[in-house]
């Protein structure tokens, strides 16, 4: 079994709070504590900066180097343990670039509060170093022994979503011949920052397909589709990989996507995990906390709400997406609607940006969504009835292009908000969405494992699309011969 992975994660306020601190202008080094909420995926734990408690004139000494108080870490860390929240101890190199190792002094200095830290608050002290040149940040959990784990990255959520990466555990990927025009748009540095992240794609239909299949070309190593749905005759229309045998065989999506982007991948080490689970489900939930960038390219409430909470509480940023299409009582269009935009801290939910009824989430939970008794008696649509692959595409050019703003920030411009397009003007405007002080979503930043529970156990474990057993192989073939008889009938 391999290792689980550490991240550690905040929002831009919290890391422009901690630079004006630690950045000192007489170039000495400088340090500070906060507190952090853990967040608990399926293969990775996430350490989540909730707020910094800058020391007062007795905490620490600054003589060139920077020397923390006991006093100090007791302090902050009885104050974490009354708020279930672990310490973190930080400290600056004002003349460092890059990932910062751990010099002999600044390892006695942590490891010296590792035992003390752990017994008052139950959870692990986790140190940090800036380095002041280009603001990277390199992080680290010790164990109450006095040893130390190294983080995997750093992420900075913001307008645009910046990370440090420790080469040593995710080297840097050279860029690939095919990857020639991608790498020239924005540069090697951004290209490996971008091909190291993992991104998931919740929901593989018209839209999910297209942007995994994308992602995978522009050269990204690991790339993760969650879809519990298999492939039917009347998916085809909107499915551009899925053939006439995935039809008839009702192959999972998940399946097609992976033969998909693993035709399509540049990266010379791609990975594809397919996720055969539904995100409102407890499993779903964790496994989605292993990405750093989460597409949402789901039509029902409820898992829409489970990655709008997600993108708060866990700050992992959300590009979601979805179109409307109006039509007359002939049947002919009137209009189709697209919005996009990315979920993160800074801006408006789902609910606040008018893309999310409350009282919708609670119906989905209940099930009767999945009533069409109920869905006719209540008028509410069915969901995905309404989808055109000519029009969806463009929901995914929006989604694709607001991840390019998130992560590449052309001109340092960062992702613009929330977008809307109207197919019968072909007026892309900016939506006045704001975020709102009362919002239970946006009141939840970096709480981690103490999120409100959305996400419920799932009442039967799916099966597994690799695991095939004698009874699975002979349904298949009794599947496969009724579909070639149906399909071969005069």
């Amino acid at each position: 079994m391999s290792a689980r992975r550490l991240s550690v994660a905040m929002t831009a306020a919290i890391h422009e709070a901690l630079t004006k601190h630690l950045i000192r202008e007489d170039g000495d080094e400088d340090l500070c504590l906060a507190m952090y909420a853990p967040s608990t995926g399926a293969r990775r734990d996430t350490v989540l900066i909730r707020e910094v408690c800058l020391p007062l004139d007795d905490d620490r000494e600054v003589h060139g180097n920077a020397t923390v108080t006991g006093g100090y870490v007791l302090r902050v860390a009885r104050e974490a343990r009354n708020r279930g929240l672990g310490v973190v101890i930080l400290h600056s190199h004002p003349g460092g670039r890059g990932w910062q190792d751990l010099s002999e002094l600044d390892a006695d200095a942590e490891s010296s509060y590792a035992h003390m830290v752990a017994q008052v608050t139950g959870l692990p002290l986790i140190g940090m170093t800036l380095a002041g040149l280009d603001e990277r940040w390199s992080a680290r959990r010790w164990s109450a022994e006095g040893n130390y784990f190294a983080a995997e990255s750093v992420r900075v959520v913001g307008a645009r979503l910046q990370v440090s990466w420790n080469g040593r555990l995710v080297p840097a990927p050279s860029a690939m011949p095919s990857q020639l025009r991608t790498v020239s748009a924005w540069g090697e540095r951004t290209q490996s920052s971008i091909a190291r992240l993992r991104v998931l794609v919740v929901g593989s239909g018209s839209v999910g397909m297209d942007l995994a299949i994308r992602l995978a070309a522009t050269g990204i190593q690991e790339i993760g589709v969650m879809d519990f749905d298999v492939v039917e005759e009347v998916n085809r229309d909107r499915l551009v990989a899925a053939t006439r045998r995935d039809a008839r065989l009702k192959i999972p999506k998940i399946d097609v996507a992976q033969r998909a982007c693993t035709n399509t991948a540049t990266a010379a080490d791609f990975r594809f995990r397919g996720h055969h689970l539904n995100v409102t489900t407890i499993e779903g939930q964790s496994t989605a906390l292993d990405y750093d960038v989460i597409f949402s390219c789901v039509d029902r409430p409820w898992p829409r709400a489970v990655l709008n909470q997600i993108a708060y509480t866990d700050l992992i940023p959300v590009i979601d997406g979805g179109i409307g299409i109006d039509t007359f009582s002939t049947g002919e269009m009137r209009n189709a609607t697209y919005r996009t935009h990315v979920i993160r801290p800074g801006r408006p939910c789902l609910q606040c940006n008018g893309q999310l009824d409350p009282a919708q989430v609670s119906r989905d939970r209940l099930g009767l969504f999945d009533n069409p008794t109920y869905i006719e008696k209540d008028c509410q649509p069915e969901a995905g009835k309404q989808n055109v692959t000519m029009l969806s595409a463009s929901v995914m050019a929006s989604q694709l292009a607001l991840f390019v703003s998130l992560v590449a920030a052309p001109s340092r411009f960062g992702e613009p908000g929330p977008l809307r397009f109207s197919l019968t003007s072909h007026r892309l405007e900016h939506v006045p969405a704001k975020t709102n002080a009362a919002c239970v979503y946006e009141n939840l930043v970096a709480e981690g494992d103490r999120r409100v529970p959305l996400a419920q156990a799932a009442a039967v474990t799916p099966p597994a699309t690799k695991s095939w057993s004698v009874p699975s192989m002979l349904d298949l073939v009794v599947r496969s011969l009724l579909s070639f008889l149906k399909w071969t009938r005069p």
